[in-house]
C-alpha cells in the first residue's frame, strides 16, 4: 500500500485552528479522481488540494480540489493554501507560482 503524505493548515488566520482548513496533498502523482474523491470525503474538510505536475505551458502545477461531495474547477482558500505549503516546502522557485485549474490558469 502507498503512503501518501499531506499537510493540514489554517489558511487566512495567524492562530492555530482558526481560519479555514485545508489538507494539501503535495505529490498526488498516481491518484486517480476517484481516489481523490474518497479522501476529500474521508477527511470531511471543505476542501481538499492535489498537487500535480504541470500539464499546460506556462503552469508551474496543476492543481486539483475536490470537496467531499464535488471536484471545484477553482477556490480561493485552497488555491492560498497551497501556495502556502508549496512555498514552505520549497516547491516554488520564484516569487509566483501559477497553478493550472479547472478554470485556467491561476495566479
Amino acid at each position: 500500500m502507498r503512503t501518501l503524505r499531506y499537510y493540514l493548515v489554517d489558511v487566512f488566520t495567524d492562530r492555530l485552528f482558526g481560519g479555514n482548513p485545508l489538507a494539501v496533498f503535495t505529490d498526488a502523482n498516481g491518484i486517480s479522481k476517484a481516489l481523490m474523491q474518497s479522501i476529500a470525503r474521508e477527511l470531511n474538510l471543505s476542501e481538499t488540494t492535489f498537487v500535480l505536475p504541470a500539464e499546460v505551458p506556462g503552469t508551474d502545477y496543476r492543481l486539483r480540489i475536490f470537496t467531499p461531495a464535488s471536484e471545484l474547477p477553482m477556490a480561493g482558500h485552497p488555491t492560498v493554501g497551497t501556495a502556502f505549503v508549496l512555498a514552505k516546502n520549497k516547491m516554488i522557485t520564484g516569487p509566483l507560482v501559477t497553478f493550472g485549474e479547472g478554470v485556467g490558469r491561476c495566479r
